[in-house]
């Protein structure tokens, strides 16, 4: 029942134009094909008349095929699959399969057997039959990659590859998704996908892990599906142009120099923000533990015991993180190389504090020379950051001077800032609200 619904489904769904016209490119090539064997039996027994009309009207018949048919059915077939760049190679079992042809056909050609010619023959169509069937099996797809929307370097994340087999009535079978082009280093899809069948009409899908080892944009130009189907002589890979770019956020687990930094780092941000509110709150009795700056005398002489005053405070959570991505000149090669590996440390250790603010719902701001963020919640800019962070690139060109001279104004929030520069260049009023992170101290 399923089998007869699915042929009337096609019935229904043909295109009965398309189909009369083979019909008719079918009939009339038969009749031609009767006339040129009527013509040789003719030319056989001497009638060269009948022999030469038989054979004209037979050309006459192919011919009107030619231009009048068959360019219709052209118009009303999808030739998509010509355009398609596939690319070969040799297969081990494809190498060994020729090497068995050229011996069979030396020894066909030498002995005249007639059974090792239509073994060559065999062979021969062996090698069309597989090149046949692989092309089948390779068109009609197409090729869809989803990637999680924030991905961390040195984080394994799982992709989703999906193939659509868009064929009406031919599956696909053993195919392999792989990324091509010249992406390098900086591929998405760094190992294949395999897919053992496809139904027609139909999508097959996949996950695989993927890792990327450093920050930054990832881009795949192209895609390859590839297959050795049904054989395995030879190798084709169909390449599917990408336009896919990936940015990868810095690392966010926390490191070594972040665990020594933290404490530090917090002492200095508490120091900071206590007690600087300037707002009174309210007026309490005076306790062991507080400071005398803040007895309201006033109130003490008036109630006979002392009071303390108490101040709305700041947001202690309230903080300004700035990198500063110039590098000196290097004297050296190896110098020049250990830069590099100290900013790309400052740069994961950037991640790791304004993840951390973000996760204690800090309110924050973020400054590079190029990009500055509002000061707002850490959760409504921490995506602007960490994709900040991954663009970012060291710059000898310029000094860091100036913009650290930028800070300078900013002294009622606490600021930490990664800098290359030295001690001695630093804004002096920068170090009473600041917090520095030296590269050459990573």
């Amino acid at each position: 029942m399923a089998a007869f619904t699915k042929i009337a489904n096609l019935w229904r769904d043909r295109d009965r134009l398309g189909w009369r016209h083979f019909a008719a490119a079918l009939a009339t090539l038969t009749l031609a094909l009767l006339l040129a064997l009527y013509s040789a039996a003719m030319a056989e027994g001497g009638r060269t008349v009948f022999a030469a009309l038989s054979a004209f009207l037979a050309l006459a018949l192919a011919s009107w095929v030619a231009v009048a048919i068959v360019p219709k059915m052209a118009r009303r077939t999808s030739l998509r699959w010509l355009l398609y760049q596939v690319d070969y190679r040799l297969t081990r079992e494809g190498l060994i399969y020729l090497v068995a042809v050229f011996v069979v056909a030396l020894a066909s050609v030498n002995t005249g057997n007639n059974l090792l010619f239509m073994i060559l023959a065999c062979l021969l169509a062996g090698i069309l039959i597989s090149g046949v069937l692989s092309r089948v099996v390779l068109t009609g797809l197409e090729l869809q990659i989803d990637l999680p929307e924030h991905v961390f370097a040195e984080q394994p994340i799982l992709a989703a590859v999906e193939v659509r087999n868009e064929k009406n009535m031919m599956p696909s079978f053993s195919l392999r998704v792989v990324g091509a082009g010249e992406s390098g280093d900086s591929q998405i899809l760094t190992r294949p996908v395999y897919f053992p069948y496809i139904p027609h009409e139909s999508s097959a899908r996949q996950n695989v892990e993927l890792l990327f080892p450093h920050r930054g944009v990832y881009r795949q130009n192209a895609f390859g599906i590839r297959t050795k189907f049904p054989f395995g002589f030879l190798e084709k890979t169909r390449r599917v142009d990408s336009e896919m770019e990936l940015v990868v956020y810095p690392r966010v687990e926390p490191t070594s120099e972040f665990y020594e930094i933290l404490p530090l780092l917090s002492g200095e941000i508490e120091s900071q923000h206590r007690g600087r509110g300037y707002e009174l709150h309210s007026l309490r009795d005076y306790m062991p533990t507080d400071n005398v700056r803040f007895v309201d005398w006033k109130a003490s002489a008036k109630s006979g015991a002392l009071k303390i005053r108490e101040f709305a405070r700041e947001d202690e959570r309230r903080l300004i993180l700035a990198l500063d991505p110039s590098l000196p000149a290097a004297a050296s090669d190896a110098e020049a190389a250990k830069q590099i590996e100290n900013f790309e440390h400052a740069v994961s250790l950037a991640a790791c504090i304004a993840w951390h603010f973000f996760e204690a719902r800090a309110v924050m701001q973020f400054a590079t020379p190029r990009v500055t963020t509002p000061m707002t919640a850490a959760g409504d800019i921490i995506y602007d950051v960490l994709r900040e962070l991954a663009y970012i690139e060291p710059d000898r060109e310029r000094s860091g001077t100036a913009f650290l001279e930028s800070l300078v104004p900013l002294h009622e929030s606490f600021k930490i800032v990664i800098t290359s520069q030295p001690h001695g260049s630093i804004p002096t009023s920068l170090w009473s609200s600041s917090y520095f992170i030296f590269l050459d101290s990573l």
